[in-house]
């Protein structure tokens, strides 16, 4: 079905080189005009000023003026997304991270994980979390906002019997002078069981007042190569949230694991995390603390060490502040750190990119002076992708180091 019915965005001239290589946005700087009166959230076509079809997607204000749907003359409907979630579903089955069924073992079961990652799923502006039965989505832009109910419909067909309830979680995530009034909430179903399964281990997912969607899925496959470093070891995680790392340490076989994070309430739900998955081991204990403050006082306490920090840049403007930040913590961290540890270290900065980090973390061990090897070099996991034309989509970085 063609999607004449809306209206037309017009570029200017050569503005449509980019989106010919199939980048999914459309900068201010490249609109020429638009016909008629656009409000933020429409759906707009995009036209070369030659007026030939390029694209169509939600118009907004900013400097991205336009998120790219879809680079074919279609409407945006249910069954639109439908479409595109159904994809985003078969691809997550056949990496393997959907381990639901009857003939997945306790130790192997896996019912979280990203559905929909905005960009890396051709769904711009849109965020959806699978915990268990319930769907988490965040919309990013006023026009996904605007067809949270399309994707709610399109959500419900695709997940079928499998999908409970879908919470809606975008207060904080729109631009706040869209003046949208949202508020947090279901928008199908309920639910009070906030319990979700990675990898055979429990987590409570706090995704009424908890960051992001409720829990750091990104970190699934780095939590599990940290556990195959824990044996023995005693371990501490810097800003732990909701004690993802530490639960895998303990699994691993740590000796201790010691969870840090400024947040009394964070630290809570860690504590309750622990004891879902190793009711009363003392070998762990938490602690509400400033980071830089525990590290000053951890002298040769800890062998492996993470560092999960929240974003340091949250936009450009912020870098070389942002950088001056990973370079301070890593050092102080890597001057208390004995010999033979190994440090597990992140940067969740888009503005970030992994050259930069690294720099980073080299000076920081030039600082410390201490002789560092890389081992591992992480990244986001593949249900979060990386759309090919949009690199900007790759914002998680991380190394794992052997500090001598």
């Amino acid at each position: 079905m063609c999607a004449k019915l809306y209206r037309n965005l017009f570029l200017k001239k050569g503005k449509a080189d980019s989106l010919g290589r199939r980048h999914p946005w459309v900068f201010s700087g490249a609109v020429h005009h638009i016909e008629g009166d656009a409000r933020e959230g429409d759906k707009l076509r995009v036209l070369d000023d030659e007026g030939r079809f390029v694209a169509v997607g939600h118009w907004q204000i900013g400097s991205i003026a336009l998120r790219v749907l879809s680079f074919e003359d279609e409407v945006i409907d249910a069954g639109f997304y439908a479409g595109r979630l159904a994809v985003a579903l078969d691809v997550r089955k056949k990496i393997g991270v959907v381990r639901t069924g009857a003939n997945d073992n306790r130790e192997n079961r896996n019912d979280m994980y990203r559905l929909v990652h905005g960009e890396g799923d051709f769904l711009p502006g849109l965020i959806i979390d699978m915990y268990g039965s319930t769907a988490v989505m965040q919309a990013h832009s006023v026009g996904m906002h605007e067809d949270r109910m399309l994707v709610a419909e399109a959500l419900k067909r695709v997940m079928g019997d499998e999908l409970k309830a879908i919470y809606y979680k975008s207060e904080t995530t729109l631009p706040y002078k869209a003046e949208l009034g949202q508020e947090n909430g279901f928008i199908h179903g309920s639910t009070d069981n906030n319990v979700a399964v990675e990898n055979g281990l429990e987590f409570h997912i706090d995704w009424l007042k908890g960051q992001k969607t409720g829990f750091f899925v990104d970190q699934r496959d780095n939590r599990a190569l940290l556990e195959s470093y824990a044996k023995g070891r005693k371990v501490l995680n810097m800003f732990c949230y909701t004690g993802g790392f530490s639960v895998y340490a303990m699994r691993g076989g740590a000796e201790l694991v010691h969870s840090v994070d400024s947040s009394a309430k964070a630290v809570d739900l860690v504590r309750a995390n622990i004891e879902l998955n190793f009711p009363g081991d003392s070998r762990h204990e938490a602690f509400a603390e400033d980071a830089f403050r525990f590290i000053e006082e951890m002298d040769g306490k800890y062998d492996l060490v993470i560092l999960d920090p929240p974003a340091f840049a949250k936009h450009r403007d912020a870098l070389k502040q942002a950088l001056r930040g990973y370079t301070r913590l890593n050092a102080r961290a890597m001057e208390k750190m004995p010999k033979g540890s190994i440090l597990f270290t992140f940067s969740c900065s888009q503005a970030v990119n992994k050259d930069q980090f690294r720099t980073a973390i080299f000076t920081a061990a030039a600082q410390a002076r201490r002789n560092v090897r890389i081992l591992h070099q992480l990244h986001q996991p593949a249900d979060h992708p990386i759309n090919i034309y949009h690199p900007e989509g790759e914002y998680l970085k991380g190394l794992v180091l052997y500090v001598e």
